[in-house]
């Protein structure tokens, strides 16, 4: 696979895992690759989210919860769904896909304590940079 000019991350929100994956991914691939994220029922940007990437450095306080209905399929050369217990959002643009089942961090659980909830989004993102991390081998491979 040819290193992709934009990269769409997809979940149901686009409150979180898109989110944090759409961080990530600016962080690690810089100005060379245009990163979007999107979801089919967008809401807000978890404050647990912004919360586990600032301690990596990066700031999601400016970033907005998108539906995918907003993204142009002509501005995405690769999809990413990071759905996994959930329907993940169709994008109609002809591109290559690739799926990252990811639990959500999120929760409505009102016995899980702050902490807990930290390291549910902590464990999401660590999975997330993984396999950034991995496709950007794979990429300069």
């Amino acid at each position: 696979m040819s290193t992709p000019r934009s990269i769409l991350f997809l979940c149901v929100a686009n409150s979180a895992r898109s989110q944090m994956a759409e961080g990530l991914a600016r962080k690690l691939f810089g100005d060379h690759v245009r990163v979007q994220s999107a979801g089919s029922r967008p809401s807000r940007v978890n404050p647990f989210a912004i919360e586990v990437t600032r301690e990596l450095g990066i700031d999601l306080t400016t970033h907005a919860s998108k539906s995918v209905d907003t993204i142009e399929p002509v501005s995405v050369d690769l999809v990413i769904t990071l759905c996994a217990e959930e329907v993940c959002p169709v994008f109609l643009g002809k591109v290559p896909r690739l799926h990252w089942p990811i639990p959500d961090p999120a929760s409505d659980d009102p016995t899980l304590s702050r902490e807990q909830m930290i390291e549910r989004f902590r464990a999401a993102r660590g999975q997330i940079q993984a396999r950034l991390e991995e496709l950007a081998r794979r990429l300069d491979g």
